[in-house]
């Protein structure tokens, strides 16, 4: 269902949707295009499907394409990816074909004429070279840029240093060295897509019971697609350990974006990890596309969990925390900015075990903490993560480049 500005009304207030409104009278009628590797599954495309409606809304003439590439291709940016945020790689010439080819070809059939493109995360990054020069280019990039490949990065800053801005999720990603302006624009959730609008309890109870996930103990869940840099194995370890003190169930929910073909890999990996538990159904995996079932769970839940070694926001923990959950978080990426320890969630080192576990059956022992975490989460993920805010942003970049 199509959601209007004046929807969120309710939620952010008179002033912020005027003020958006004062924002775009200054770019009326300017078109703008948004290029992402993947329709669904993954923070992007979450992002950009409530977005560019918006866009559209307040008065621009926003659009949508997805990259075209082989089953190559995207192995080949999946190991781009995994680069970017700190991997080795062997970065051969065909890896380098391959990847420049794909966007060459996308060139050939999809006409850019618009006011300003704005390319999501590394696949498309190199379409910059295939248009002739005609208006402001953005690289948008979502993932933790603090210590990316070395070769990997000298190939990318051939195309990168053509663009006229680069937008970041944090100060911890600016990148040194490199003479393009960059914006820090933190990502946001829509509070009325399907993941994340209110549900009666009866819809709750349906969805859990339509996947078979029994409510007669307390759960603990993560939300975020099977992936080593997610590490649903290390989740796997402290649930052990949580379970010597607390007698409840893991439930770990994830979908695969169709730009990431190693998934399937990981998924079969952590459930042979989980093992015993799976069969006794006291680890629950789950890899269905079903953003409704993802706002059911997350709401049921007693704990969430995110147990990543890098992240470059953590939309999943925003999610939780505007559902008012206790949120224990490895202290990395983005989700440092979205939680203060012992505020609002809790923050530990990635490879802390033993902390991870202890602060679990923490808040599952003490339901009053729980309720103060999650309520002060709540207040956070409102006032400083909601889509309103993440248009207002964008509003101001566009304004600059093409007002």
């Amino acid at each position: 269902m199509k959601r209007s500005l004046n929807d969120y009304r309710t939620i952010v207030g008179d002033d912020t949707i005027g003020e958006l409104y004062k924002k775009a009278r200054r770019i009326y009628g300017k078109t703008v295009v948004h290029v992402n590797s993947t329709y669904y599954g993954g923070g992007v495309a979450e992002i950009l499907s409530g977005l560019v409606p918006l866009m559209n809304e307040i008065g621009l003439a926003a659009g949508w394409r997805m990259l075209r590439g082989t089953p190559d291709f995207f192995d080949i940016t999946k190991k781009f990816h995994n680069a970017l945020q700190g991997n080795a790689l062997n970065l051969s010439e065909i890896k380098k074909k391959l990847y420049t080819q794909a966007n060459e070809d996308f060139s050939t059939y999809s006409h850019i004429t618009h006011d300003c493109v704005i390319i999501h995360d590394p696949q498309p990054l190199p379409l910059i070279q295939f248009y002739p020069r005609k208006q402001p280019w953005v690289w948008r990039v979502h993932i933790d840029l603090s210590n990316p490949n070395k070769e990997l990065w000298g190939f990318l800053k051939d195309f990168i240093l053509k663009y006229d801005v680069i937008v970041i999720s944090s100060e911890a990603y600016r990148l040194k060295h490199t003479p393009v302006e960059q914006r820090i624009i933190h990502p946001a959730i829509d509070p009325l897509s399907a993941k994340n609008m209110p549900l009666p309890d009866k819809v709750i109870a349906k969805y859990l019971k339509k996947f078979d996930i029994p409510t007669d103990k307390p759960i603990i869940t993560q939300i975020s697609r099977f992936d080593k840099f997610k590490d649903q194995e290390g989740l796997i370890d402290i649930f052990r350990m949580v379970r010597e003190k607390v007698d409840c169930r893991l439930v770990l929910c994830g979908s695969s974006a169709l730009d990431d073909p190693e998934a399937q890999q990981y998924y079969e990996r952590t459930k042979r990890k989980a093992n015993n538990f799976v069969k006794d159904r006291d680890v629950i995996m789950i890899t269905s596309e079903n953003n409704i079932l993802v706002n059911a769970l997350q709401r049921k839940s007693d704990v969430i969990v995110q147990k990543s070694s890098r992240e470059g926001f953590g939309l999943t923990v925003t999610e939780a925390m505007l559902k008012e959950k206790p949120v224990i978080a490895s202290r990395v990426g983005g989700i440092k900015i979205q939680i203060k320890d012992g505020e609002n969630g809790f923050l530990l080192e990635p490879d802390d075990k033993e902390g991870f576990a202890a602060r679990i059956v923490e808040v599952l022992q003490k339901p009053s903490l729980a309720q103060s975490l999650g309520r002060n989460a709540g207040v956070v993920a409102k006032e400083k993560f909601l889509i309103t805010r993440l248009l207002a942003d964008y509003l101001d970049l566009l304004v600059d480049l093409i007002g």
